[in-house]
């Protein structure tokens, strides 16, 4: 319930140890050897070290893939499951501000978003987005109804019958509350095991990462995210 999503880390460790590795053989092999621009050696150094810039760029402003430690999503996501995550969609930050360029649109009821956890930026967490600036949000007995109408949630797994009373727990009976200007109401699709915005809150814009875009492996999951 508490776990948050994870990067591709062997991935990641393997991306940066090429960056390096290309980055110390062009200095030995262009200023410390000194060989010749033409030197076979170099030529392919130098196009696997535009290679990996490229691939930061990519992975910067475009695309990052993550995996899923926890059953928060089931049964849309599963544990395990291997994602790419489209960063552009919602637009690119720009850094040291609150800012984003290049924008496609804004974040939708129905998306599966990643982003940073509220309480921990350094944690990343993935939920669906039920609610959007200015909705009424409201859980009448487990029944998520937003703007005063019950919401038809064919994704959402209900695997715990209890039903706890608002003064108990806001994991069954919640709100109303209105989602405020540059914020989002998350949720996680297995309803009853899923710490999301009834615990922590709104999620604010700025902490938005991108959209779930394809679980690429394993292949027998190969599919697009809905």
């Amino acid at each position: 319930m508490w776990e948050w999503i994870k990067t591709a880390e062997t991935a990641e460790l393997i991306f940066y140890g090429l960056l390096i590795g290309l980055s110390l053989a062009e200095v030995l092999l262009r200023y410390i050897l000194r060989v010749s621009k033409t030197n076979v050696v170099l030529e392919y150094v130098d196009s696997g070290f535009i290679a990996i810039i490229l691939a930061l760029i990519i992975r910067t402003l475009f695309f990052q893939a993550f995996k899923i430690p926890s059953g928060s999503m089931e049964n849309t996501l599963l544990i395990g499951d291997h994602l790419l995550v489209n960063k552009f969609i919602y637009g690119t930050p720009v850094p040291f501000t609150d800012k984003r360029i290049l924008k496609i649109r804004d974040p939708r009821r129905g998306d599966i978003i990643v982003f940073k956890f509220p309480e921990n930026p350094r944690r990343d967490f993935i939920k669906r987005c039920v609610a959007v600036p200015g909705d009424v949000v409201e859980i009448k007995n487990k029944i998520l109804h937003i703007n005063g109408n019950p919401q038809n949630e064919g994704h959402v797994t209900f695997r715990d019958m209890r039903i706890f009373t608002q003064e108990t727990s806001p994991r069954d009976n919640f709100g109303p509350i209105t989602v405020p200007a540059g914020h989002f109401f998350m949720m996680g699709d297995n309803r009853d095991f899923s710490a999301d915005s009834r615990f922590w809150g709104f999620l604010p814009l700025k902490l938005i990462k991108g959209k779930a875009w394809i679980i690429y492996w394993p292949i027998t999951r190969w599919r697009q995210v809905k």
